[in-house]
């Protein structure tokens, strides 16, 4: 009767997926992201914006409340760029007092998929979200409100490894407390060939890198280094804008904008010429994508043989080429190019890396589970039943932020006495830009892919 009732909730389980789909993240972002990469930002904007209101109470809200905001952004609506990183910021503080999954949603997670638990971030997420709302705050003249957004950046990457490290921690007492039959069984299916295919292709991936120090973002450096030596109202704001501009050059290496910078916070800050920087956002960031394929595994019970084929999907970072490398900026009779200040590709690729332990250890588990589950049926029908489940939810969480740049780029030049600039890069229409009024002003260039139109906007930190 106990195993009769097992298939039924298994049968059940299987047509409950199946009934409402399982799709990974990627996927279902996907032709909202070919609008976005076309261009077409503001109807980008309105659709991600649309699936984020519905996700209250849901395990994507975070997710989908980033693509909006950056969409956004992009499209000069300060206001629903703001209220959507509002909304992802409050669950991600609410997911850190919460600190632990629930024990229905790891376990729930074990038997399916990692996208079935709560999406709190990533770390690099987390240090991004901040120094956006920062950024929009500054855009909207809002120059105080954006210090505690930078601190708050700040302590994100102060505790991301320490948060890492207790995710590997918990996720290795989780294969402790397995059987040991059970970890026999996970550590030979490690040696899958497929299994170590992937994770020889994702050493490869991560070839030719720079890294930076584990979660150190020089871009949310600078703009720390930049607020408090333009923005900073003390002897110790003008030091930390010291400090934080020195940890850009220590971390990315030499950039003539942040070495002026530098020199300018060493003498004492004092600029009275009037000046514009340029930051650009260009390309998209690398992003998660699914690999999925089946593993033997071998049962053997009163001196009988059987293998079981079970599903097994993992995330896989996918990095994208086409985007523009450089702007140009012409001031009066001064041309400069944007140099790089921060590679996303690099900080999302690190993050990856050091998450990957944890990816391993609970896909496995939960791959051994389900051969378990396999092998208990001895009815064929419920065996046909439980594989279809498995097939079904086997999905990897691909849930990654993809509408962040592939590079944040900075540039300065001496605001030109008619205040007009001319913005492009290499294949695309000129913009014309008249910076505001100031002695000091931002202007903020993105552009998605090569051939994309530029969006701007500016604001007046000084």
């Amino acid at each position: 009767m106990k195993s009769r009732l097992t298939h039924i909730m298994i049968a059940a389980g299987a047509i409950a997926i199946l009934g409402t789909g399982c799709q990974t993240a990627c996927v279902r972002k996907e032709p909202i992201i070919k609008l976005w990469e076309c261009g077409n930002a503001p109807v980008a904007a309105q659709k991600f914006g649309d699936f984020a209101d519905k996700q209250c109470g849901t395990n994507d809200l975070i997710d989908w409340h980033q693509e909006a905001a950056l969409a956004f952004l992009a499209s000069g609506d300060l206001t629903n760029s703001s209220r959507h990183l509002d909304i992802a910021a409050s669950e991600v503080e609410r997911y850190e007092d919460k600190a632990k999954y629930s024990v229905g949603d790891e376990f729930l997670s074990i038997l399916t998929n990692q996208q079935n638990l709560p999406y709190k971030g990533r770390s690099h997420e987390k240090i991004m979200l901040y120094t956006y709302r920062a950024l929009n705050d500054l855009a909207a003249g809002e120059v105080e409100k954006a210090r505690p957004e930078l601190n708050h950046a700040y302590q994100c990457q102060q505790d991301a490894v320490e948060a890492n490290n207790r995710r590997i921690e918990a996720a290795q007492e989780k294969y402790k407390q397995r059987e040991d039959t059970e970890r026999e069984q996970i550590e030979e299916a490690k040696k899958d060939p497929q299994v170590t295919k992937q994770q020889n292709e994702m050493a490869k991936d991560l070839e030719g890198f720079k890294f930076y120090a584990d979660y150190v973002n020089p871009f949310t450096a600078y703009l720390d280094g930049l607020y408090f030596l333009h923005a900073g109202m003390s002897d110790s704001d003008l030091e930390r804008a010291r400090k934080s501009l020195s940890r850009v050059i220590e971390v990315a290496g030499s950039n003539k904008c942040v070495q002026a910078d530098l020199k300018l916070a060493e003498n004492g800050g004092n600029n009275t010429t009037p000046i514009t920087y340029v930051i650009f956002e260009t390309g998209r960031a690398a992003n998660l994508t699914q690999v999925k394929f089946s593993i033997p595994f071998v049962f053997k019970k009163n001196n009988k043989v059987e293998k079981f084929l079970v599903p097994v999907a993992f995330p896989k970072l996918v990095f994208h080429t086409d985007y523009a490398p450089e702007l140009t900026i012409k001031a009066g009779e001064v041309t400069e190019t944007t140099a790089l200040v921060a590679n996303m590709d690099s900080i999302v690729a690190l993050d990856f890396k050091n998450e990957w332990p944890v990816i391993l250890t609970k896909t496995m588990i939960s791959t051994a589970i389900k051969f378990t589950t396999q092998a208990a049926c001895e009815n064929i029908y419920a065996r046909l039943g439980v594989i279809v489940f498995q097939e079904a939810s086997t999905i990897a969480d691909t849930r990654s932020w993809e509408t962040l740049p592939k590079e944040c780029q900075v540039a300065q030049v001496m605001t030109p006495a008619d205040r007009k600039l001319v913005l492009s890069t290499p294949g695309t229409a000129p913009v014309d830009v008249t910076v505001a009024d100031g002695t000091v002003n931002v202007v903020y260039v993105k552009s998605v892919v090569a051939n994309s139109p530029l969006s701007v906007c500016q604001f007046k930190l000084k």
